[in-house]
This record gives C-alpha cells, structure tokens and sequence, in this order.
C-alpha cells in the first residue's frame, strides 16, 4: 500500500515537472522569436513613430535608434509598452536612468 501511494505521488510530481518545463519553453521560445538575427526592422520608421509626441525629437530619435539598433525591436505607440521588447526597457545610462524614450 505505502509503495503505491509512493509511485502515485512520484507520478503526479514527474508531470508537474514536465508542466513546469513545457510553459518555461513557450514562454522562452516566444522571447526569442523577437530577436532572431534573421529579423530586421527599420529603426528610422520605428523611431519616427515612438517619438513622434516627444518635445525633444531630434534627441528622443537619436536615443531610439541606438537602443533599436542593439535591441532589433522598438516597442509600439509613443511611450510604454515596454513588455512587448525587454531589451529596450532594460538599458540604462551610467547614472541609472531609462537610455530608451
């Protein structure tokens, strides 16, 4: 009886795992899918878009296009949505501001 309730609860933990494992993959392959080095993007036509609102401009463009040239992606609208490209909400100036507008 006791191995029983043993191989049971040995199953249910295996499966878990295996779950746990499989929604990390989707959640990392559907990452990675924005930066395949395939992938271009025209940083100008974002940039344009992303700072079009901005009272600097020149400045919000010039910021863009060096964090959409590392990144490969510019997040849409002309502020937040940061989730949709982590690489550009995470740079950061060397005092520890958002390099990205």
């Amino acid at each position: 009886m006791a191995i029983s309730k043993l191989l049971i609860a040995s199953l249910l933990l295996s499966l878990l795992v295996l779950h746990l494992a499989e929604a990390d993959q989707k959640v990392n392959s559907n990452q990675a899918a924005s930066y395949l080095p395939g992938n271009s993007i025209d940083c100008g036509g974002a940039c344009h878009g992303r700072c079009s609102l901005s009272s600097r401009p020149r400045l919000c463009k010039r910021a863009c296009g060096s964090c959409c040239a590392r990144c490969k992606c510019v997040p849409q609208g002309t502020s937040g949505n940061l989730d949709t490209c982590p690489c550009y909400a995470t740079l950061t100036t060397r005092g520890g501001r958002r390099k990205c507008p």
